[in-house]
């Protein structure tokens, strides 16, 4: 099964020539999870070659408005192109107040809205993956997610299980779903013994606007990609301190003690170049990317690889770049990095 994401907004606080707000598409199989809805965010989806299909559920990690002002528009579109389909949002305590005050801008709707607030652990199940929030440290109530996917049953082995006496065709598909096959001799062929060790699923985790702490590390622990904001570099980290945010040095520690595949930064402030930001994350940990609006990384399974970078000139051609603004220059008003 697919397990991709793609970056749809990566600035810090304010959108630039080349970066959106935040908003952070997940894309499994055929449903889609949207982390955060910044401003503009129906027109980056629009723009970024997915497409404004209509997405399942919607995580809001903090109640700073960079974070959640796209959210009148898009359902706003929704309701205009007919959507039925219900709509799950989940976010911090205060998101239900929060959407009775925009409600006078949203209108009536033709779907139902669910607004769920949560605290830590699980707040979503979908067959064989969990979405769990975790505690973030932003200075308000803020909340990490990580999407887990079970562990897979172990590869089956064929010549094993013929070697055992059992018959190809539908035995084999009982022992690989966790049955016991009897055989005409009356002895019993049980999965362990033709089954390898169960492969772990894939965990993709958001770390939202934080400081670097001790939720986030311990969600991310051998995870697959770790999205984690470095709005800062070193030089001010007396600032990220004072805002609650993080610098690229921290993040790319982070991950390196949490042991991760990818480290994805995002949330960077038009103060500072993007290069910079990889260079200074890179002193602490190798497999560092710094993503541009509409890049993707895929996520296979990990006997088949390590997550990858699939930049958007790669998927809409190479004018991609030109047209969607390019160059990434900071901008000259620095952003307030709520």
């Amino acid at each position: 099964m697919d397990l991709i994401v793609t970056f749809i907004g990566t600035s810090a606080s304010v959108p630039s020539a080349a970066r959106g707000t935040s908003a952070t598409l997940v894309s499994r199989g055929g449903r889609r999870w949207l982390v955060a809805c910044g401003e503009g965010t129906q027109r980056q989806l629009l723009r970024s070659g997915v497409g404004l299909a209509d997405v399942d559920l919607v995580l809001i990690t903090h109640l700073h408005g960079d974070h959640f002002l796209g959210l009148p528009g898009m359902l706003k579109t929704f309701a205009l192109r007919g959507r039925e389909e219900p709509l799950l949002i989940i976010g911090p305590e205060g998101l239900d107040q929060l959407m009775v005050t925009l409600h006078p801008l949203i209108g009536r709707l033709p779907f139902h809205l669910e607004v769920a607030e949560t605290g830590v652990g699980e707040v979503l199940r979908d067959d064989d993956v969990v979405i769990r929030a975790f505690h973030t440290d932003h200075g308000v109530r803020s909340l990490g997610y990580a999407v887990v996917e079970d562990d897979r049953p172990g590869a089956f082995d064929v010549d094993a299980a013929r070697a055992l006496g059992v018959p190809d065709g539908p035995a084999f598909g009982v022992l690989q779903r966790g049955g016991e096959v009897t055989l005409e001799s009356g002895e019993v062929v049980r999965p362990g013994q033709v089954m390898g060790e169960a492969r772990d699923g894939r965990v993709v985790v958001f770390s939202g606007d934080t400081r670097p702490c001790a939720g986030t590390e311990e969600a991310a622990r051998g995870a697959d990609l770790l999205i984690h904001e470095a709005t800062f570099c070193h030089e001010d980290a007396p600032r990220a301190l004072e805002t609650r945010h993080s610098t690229a040095r921290e993040a790319g520690a982070l991950a390196a003690r949490a042991g991760v595949r990818m480290l994805a930064l995002t949330h960077v402030s038009t103060r500072v170049q993007p290069r910079e930001v990889r260079r200074e994350a890179e002193r602490e940990f190798p497999g560092v990317i710094v993503p541009r609006d509409f890049d993707q990384v895929e996520i296979p399974f990990r006997e088949r690889g390590e997550p990858h970078l699939i930049a958007v000139q790669d998927r809409l051609g190479k004018g991609a770049r030109e047209d969607l603004a390019a160059a990434d220059h900071p901008a000259t008003l620095g952003d307030a990095s709520l």
